[in-house]
């Protein structure tokens, strides 16, 4: 029996305000993180919280700035010199790949993604999130990238704000050690927020603060570009929307398994696009559904669009009516929050089985984690696709077997028993396997007939039906007399491409039985 609409509106009353409650220091600290300030942490919550629930394909959703998400655009910022128009642009071209690859109905291909690309990928940026905050750790100024920070750590060790690392420490030990059943009801980084926020103000420590927070809505960004950075705006642009994307599909599939529903993807790209576009105009931190929020939510009694709607209502409020407080936080706070949700972000499941894991699938992991922490974040992405590639290409490639036979066929009714060879794959037929078939016909004997058997083949490619169509010339031209054995969907696959005649007198077969 479902619940009454007055018990679903009032548990998504609940549920909203509940993820509210934990979005809005995570907002603070990723818009801090990322360079855009903490107001447009907030602001990222608020506008792509409330539009991506209003048009959500997942109805539990959550959406906001993320950790993902901030790192890319800390590397954005980086990358186009701070220049507020040009972030801008990047922000609403993610926004709008996003809204395209919803309308061509590609939300369903993310999961074809190998998981060991996306394992090294989020465990990298855990790791560089957990990086970037040990100088605010130790209340000294940040560094833009992990090898500054490293290169930099002892001399920071020695110059070190015991103050700010005390409030850091404090913030972690809530993280870690609140006991389940209080954090259920009062979640931990708000613990965190309202009991060493007070007490730094008490104390009068010497920390750094969120500083002054704009009590208005923000100003409309004009998008510009230029003919300097305009590779680098698409690049990072369409990084933002496929790591978005990815984000939030995989928050949606475990909603799914939380509420037994399922999702549309699409309409949930369409959403997640719409809501990055519009933080684009207005200088907002971008996101995407955001996991832990988004169980929360469901946990807490949220089960359609009216949580999120909520969630992103209720934050909207406090910062127009708390911002005084906010502005007082300290940033060594912010800093052991996102140290623990640097820490929850690594794929500790992948850890957990690497030593029974296949070697191709750790060496793309491991590869893609080093890529992501030390070089950057779309260079990561693009090696760990590729490396996948390759590694499938060659596992397919030796999975597929071709046999010659290079003995006389005696047992042939015809005269031409003696002088046939035969030459079968069984196994995908495509550029991978295509070199290895021309060398087996490259070791055939003298002969008057040669047989090639493609009838057990799931599908043959471009590469292999040219590499097919170069030996049926060069064996015409020794006079060889040529038969091929394949089902009808690949003698009419190879029929296509006839029009210089290279099949015209070639006989064709349903099975080797019929020689």
């Amino acid at each position: 029996m479902l619940p009454s609409n007055k018990y679903n509106f009032k548990n998504n009353i609940i549920g909203g305000f509940t993820a509210a409650v934990i979005a809005l220091p995570l907002g603070l600290a990723f818009g801090v993180a990322s360079g855009m300030g903490a107001s447009a942490g907030i602001n990222g919550a608020i506008i792509l919280g409330f539009i991506a629930a209003l048009f959500s394909g997942t109805p539990t959703q959550i959406s906001g700035p993320t950790g993902p998400m901030t790192v890319i655009i800390a590397s954005t910022i980086i990358t186009l010199h701070n220049d507020i128009r040009l972030i801008a642009t990047t922000i609403l071209l993610a926004g709008i790949l996003q809204i395209v690859f919803g309308v061509s109905r590609i939300g369903q291909f993310v999961k074809y993604i190998p998981y060991p690309v996306v394992s090294g990928f989020m465990s990298g940026i855990g790791v560089i999130i957990i990086v970037l905050q040990i100088n605010p750790f130790f209340g000294v100024p940040s560094e833009a990238s992990v090898i500054q920070i490293f290169s930099s750590l002892a001399q920071n060790i020695a110059n070190i704000n015991w103050d700010s690392a005390g409030i850091s420490i404090a913030t972690l030990l809530i993280m870690f050690f609140t006991p389940r059943k209080i954090a259920q009801i009062i979640p931990s980084p708000l613990i965190a927020l309202f009991c060493l926020t007070p007490l730094s103000i008490y104390l009068g420590l010497d920390v750094q603060t969120i500083g002054e927070i704009p009590q208005k809505l923000p100003d409309i960004i004009t998008p510009a570009i230029s003919l300097e950075s305009y590779q680098q705006i698409i690049v990072l642009g369409f990084t933002l929307a496929v790591l978005g994307s990815i984000d939030t599909l995989l928050t949606s599939v475990v909603a799914d398994s939380i509420t037994h529903t399922k999702h549309k993807p699409n309409k949930e790209l369409i959403a997640q696009g719409l809501g990055n576009s519009v933080c684009g105009l207005f200088g907002a931190v971008p996101g995407a559904g955001a996991t832990m929020r988004t169980v929360i939510n469901i946990k807490s009694g949220g089960t359609n669009k009216i949580s999120g709607i909520t969630h992103s209502v209720v934050i909207f409020l406090v910062v127009v009516f708390f911002t005084p407080i906010a502005e007082k936080i300290p940033m060594a706070l912010l800093a052991g929050i996102l140290i623990k949700v640097g820490i929850d972000i690594i794929d500790y499941r992948f850890i957990r089985v690497w030593k029974s894991s296949p070697g191709h699938d750790l060496a793309v992991m491991l590869v893609v984690f080093f890529v992501t922490v030390f070089i950057d974040l779309i260079t990561a992405v693009g090696v760990g696709i590729i490396l996948s590639s390759l590694l499938i290409v060659y596992r397919i490639t030796r999975e597929t077997q071709i046999t010659l036979v290079n003995e006389p066929l005696n047992s042939l009714s015809d005269d031409l028993g003696s002088s046939t060879r035969i030459l079968s794959i069984n196994g995908v037929f495509f550029f991978g396997s295509s070199i290895a078939f021309e060398r087996n016909v490259n070791e055939t004997l003298d002969i008057k007939r040669f047989v090639i058997d493609i009838s057990n083949i799931p599908f043959m490619d471009l590469t292999a039906i040219f590499t097919l169509k170069d030996i049926i010339l060069r064996l015409k031209e020794s006079n060889i007399d040529i038969i091929i054995v394949a089902k009808k969907r690949e003698k009419i696959q190879l029929l296509k491409f006839n029009k210089t005649g290279v099949f015209d007198d070639i006989r064709f077969l349903e099975n080797i039985q019929q020689l």
